[in-house]
């Protein structure tokens, strides 16, 4: 990574009717960077990313995409931006080599044949090239509509949860690839919902209900989250609103066999735990927060969009 901005906007605000999807977001990425973007179904990180690609023309706000302003130049960043979207969209009755072929096409490319078969080859796609789209595991899929993403051989790549139903072999053998390509100088930004998958990202946002509610690295997002948190053993699921409501507790999430409690206030929270746990014989052990902690607080904090 460098000091080079690939994205770079500020204020972007986007209605749909009276519904304020996108409210003031502000984000930059540099070159090179994997930068991952979080947030519950409806949050506004779909419509965000097709800001960014040109395909939505932002209500106000500014920026750049690619050195291109987001307003006036979106055709110029289509055209270096790869998109992968959440449904799969090739052609089921095409082979994977003639998805590839389509989509050459589209983008008028010269040397087609010897570009779909670099993709192929590239992706571990060459012993299938001929087999039907519709055909595919969801892995395969995801093969296919990342090859067709790198085709035109774009600088940025813009993902929206493109691992959603994959399985956890295909899902990681994706994110080497991400990071092979972020290597080679590729800009990724990335839209999921697994925590495992945020870990590996350089950077995250967390988007929610519009609005663009922290960003950093993961180790940054936990440590200012200000969070503290302890596993309590040996209680039941039954026991999570009384827990939840102890004075110091701002969460109570069960995790296996464990439940994990979080709070602000450290001394508060072990004042309450180690008096809980001693009158029903429970066992309570420090630990440090997680991603997920910090994400599930954050939403707790995060006001519908629905308001106008």
């Amino acid at each position: 990574m460098n000091g080079e901005l690939v994205i770079d906007v500020s204020g972007l605000n986007k209605h749909f009717g009276p519904k304020h999807v996108v409210r003031d977001v502000s984000l930059s990425v540099r070159k090179g960077e994997i930068f991952g973007f979080l947030g519950p179904n409806g949050s506004g990180k779909t419509t965000t990313i097709r800001m960014l690609c040109g395909l939505l023309l932002p209500d106000t706000g500014s920026g750049r995409c690619l050195g291109f302003d987001v307003i006036r130049q979106s055709d110029e960043i289509k055209r270096r931006t790869g998109y992968m979207t959440q449904k799969f969209s090739f052609y089921d009755d095409l082979t994977i080599r003639e998805n590839l072929d389509f989509v050459a096409r589209m983008y008028a490319m010269d040397s087609r044949v010897a570009r779909v078969t670099r993709a192929l080859d590239h992706l571990g796609l060459l012993t299938r090239a001929n087999q039907l789209a519709g055909e595919l595991s969801g892995g395969w899929k995801q093969r296919l509509a990342l090859a067709a993403c790198m085709l035109h051989e774009p600088q940025l790549l813009l993902l929206d949860e493109p691992t959603a139903g994959v399985d956890p072999k295909a899902r990681r053998e994706f994110w080497q690839e991400l990071h092979a390509l972020a290597a080679q100088g590729i800009t990724v930004l990335v839209s999921t919902h697994y925590m495992d998958e945020a870990e590996r990202c350089h950077r995250l946002g967390y988007i929610a209900y519009g609005e663009l509610l922290a960003s950093g690295t993961p180790a940054e997002l936990v440590e200012h989250s200000g969070l503290q948190t302890r596993v309590l053993s040996g209680a039941g699921e039954a026991q999570i609103g009384a827990i939840a409501a102890l004075p110091g507790v701002d969460q109570a999430v069960p995790f296996g066999t464990v439940l994990r409690v979080s709070g602000h206030n450290g001394a508060l929270l072990d004042e309450s735990l180690s008096t809980y746990a001693a009158e029903r014989g429970l066992h309570v052990q420090t630990d440090a927060p997680k991603l997920e902690d910090v994400f599930i607080q954050l939403m707790s904090h995060a006001q519908d969009n629905i308001r106008t």
